[in-house]
């Protein structure tokens, strides 16, 4: 994400954004384990106000028969316990599990939504590590919150209830130390999360890190750029590691600070308490039965005191999400559902810049429906901006751009590109089947309609020699293919696709040469009675072409037939000379 101006949200905002957004659908099993929890952490309550009997009816009043009812009440109090445990962890395993299951399908819808310049600023690995790495962050870290603080509170309620009733002075001279913590756990908190914002942002960086080497596994190998690679990456794991060790080292001086507190309470009650059982004020059990409950105490107090930097590791981590999910796109879908009368292509006065660097300067041409326009040009010329800008993947800053007619802004985003069948040169491929990666530019085609579009793409020729012919994997990004069968299946996904205007970029390059013949012929058959646009930069696939678009530097300098811009001897004609040697 790109830096914000605005202020970081308090964690108070964050919590009811997101019991609005996720929470309040569980608040069913979410009562149900806060019961159970309840009687969990009652438990501790009850043993420790079972110890008066204990001590004062047993060991010093020696009631045989109070060994038994005593023995089965303690009992009974342990089996509640481990029946609560297991039923509240149960429980809310299942709703933490489905609240970062539905974050992440949430991200990910939304982040789908999002344009092209999104994901220039983004990088994939830093949205991966928002979808996974923060969602279970908040996973893990609300598991423990909602199940530590529902159930430690509830104990330490309890406890200090029984701790009350057996005498409120003891209680006062037990919290004596309490005012330390206030101050520092207030400063630890701001602290954690501050740091904890820097380590999620790092995180993204790993992840973006981890995805550019193992997709560019093969250039590092090759330039023997390995070492700089991995140093590049330890210093980040490096300054992950720095960070995670502040934040741990600050999150136990909270807890480090209730052990002090606890201590200054155990002596202040020893004091008091220990005189008044000495001189026969109070009984042994009923000093007995406030020691454990205080001492039971001690436990939930610590761990209560390191949820505040739990709660702040789960809120930088909810920050991060939300800032995703607040991000806006910048292409909103028009509101014509009927698709264009024809489809003929027109752009007007076009201009578009990435970051204040021009790529279209006032770009006008137009592409006939059912005829084939070829645009060409030195790398950088605009010539693939173009296809992105009639599919809206990115708009204009300038000028009109219409389909049949209609500006492109008008219609619905599914409806526009509908009307496309894309096939650029580097067809993006799934880890799935060959099947289903065809079959993503028609789910519901039948077989014989999968058929003809393998023949129609020269699939065929090569998919009966795979080990599981259609359904043997592609392989991550299509690893498992060669280029030109990669290639192959995108043009079988556009066959099977049927749009009625064909957006070809560098569609046969990685093809051989017998392999581009058969693959050229099938896409000039399938261009027929079609509106195509072709990006060649092998000038002789586009000689046929019913019209040439010449392009540099973002405008329009020739256009004609092949023929016609051979006789003019200008742009196109000194590019087939440089390509070819001809003149003419």
């Amino acid at each position: 994400m790109t830096k914000s101006q605005t202020p970081h949200p308090s964690a108070t905002s964050l919590l009811r954004r997101f019991w609005t957004d996720y929470l309040r659908i569980h608040r069913g099993p979410m009562a149900g384990a806060f019961v159970l929890m309840m009687a969990e952490g009652s438990t501790l309550a009850l043993i420790s106000w079972m110890l008066k009997p204990l001590f004062d009816r047993v060991f010093v009043g020696k009631e045989a028969g109070a060994i038994w009812w005593v023995g089965g009440a303690i009992m009974g109090i342990f089996l509640l316990r481990a029946t609560t445990l297991v039923a509240s962890r149960s429980l809310l395993s299942r709703i933490s599990l489905g609240i970062s299951s539905a974050m992440q399908r949430d991200l990910l819808a939304h982040i789908m939504t999002l344009d092209g310049r999104f994901f220039q600023a983004n990088p994939p690995g830093a949205m991966i590590e928002r979808i996974q790495g923060d969602t279970i962050a908040v996973q893990g870290v609300w598991a423990n919150l909602i199940t530590g603080a529902t159930r430690d509170v509830i104990s330490l309620v309890m406890l200090f209830a029984v701790a009350v009733a057996i005498d409120p002075a003891w209680t006062l001279a037990a919290l004596i130390g309490a005012p330390i913590l206030i101050a520092p756990a207030a400063l630890v908190q701001r602290y954690i999360r501050r740091k904890v914002r820097q380590n999620r942002a790092d995180a993204s960086t790993r992840a973006t890190r981890l995805d550019e080497v193992m997709h560019g596994i093969a250039s590092i190998k090759l330039n023997r750029a390995e070492a700089h690679q991995n140093a590049r990456f330890a210093s980040i794991v490096a300054r992950i590691q720095r960070s995670q060790v502040k934040v741990a080292a600050m999150s136990s001086l909270v807890p480090a600070l209730t052990d002090i507190v606890t201590g200054i309470g155990f002596v202040a009650v020893l004091a008091l308490g220990g005189r008044e059982v000495m001189e026969g004020e109070r009984s042994i059990g009923d000093f007995m039965s406030f020691f454990t409950a205080l001492a039971l105490a001690f436990q939930p107090m610590r761990r209560l005191g390191g949820l505040a930097g739990t709660w702040q590791t789960a809120a930088a981590s909810l920050e991060r999400v939300y800032q995703v999910i607040d991000t806006k796109p910048a292409i909103t879908s028009g509101s014509r559902l009927q698709p264009p009368a024809d489809t003929s292509v027109r752009l007007e006065d076009v201009w578009l810049s990435y970051d204040g660097k021009p790529v279209l300067q006032g770009l006008t041409f137009s592409a006939e429906a059912g005829r084939t326009t070829a645009l060409v040009g030195p790398s950088g010329a605009g010539k693939s901006t173009v296809f992105n800008l009639l599919t809206r993947m990115v708009d204009p800053d300038g000028g009109r751009i219409t389909l049949g007619g209609v500006p492109v802004q008008d219609f619905d985003l599914g409806v526009l590109r509908d009307q496309f069948s894309t096939v650029t040169q580097d067809s993006a491929l799934f880890d799935e089947t060959l099947r289903d990666n065809i079959l993503m530019g028609r789910p519901g085609a039948d077989d014989a309609a999968l058929r003809r579009a393998m023949d129609a793409a020269h699939v065929s020729d090569f998919v009966a020699d795979l080990p599981r012919g259609l359904d043997s994997a592609a392989g991550p990004r299509g690893s498992a293919l060669s280029g030109g069968q990669r290639q192959r299946i995108g043009i079988a996904r556009a066959v099977l696709r049927d749009a009625p205007v064909l957006l070809l970029d560098e569609a046969t390059s990685a093809l051989d040469t017998a392999s581009e013949r058969l693959v050229q012929a099938a896409l000039e058959t399938l261009s027929q009675n079609r509106t195509t646009l072709v990006i060649a930069h092998r000038l002789s696939t586009i000689r046929t072409a019913d019209k040439i678009v010449v392009i540099e530097q973002g405008r329009v300098v020739e256009e004609g037939s092949h023929a016609q811009l051979m006789a003019l001897g200008g742009v196109y004609a000194r590019l087939v000379a440089l390509q070819f040697g001809e003149s003419q």
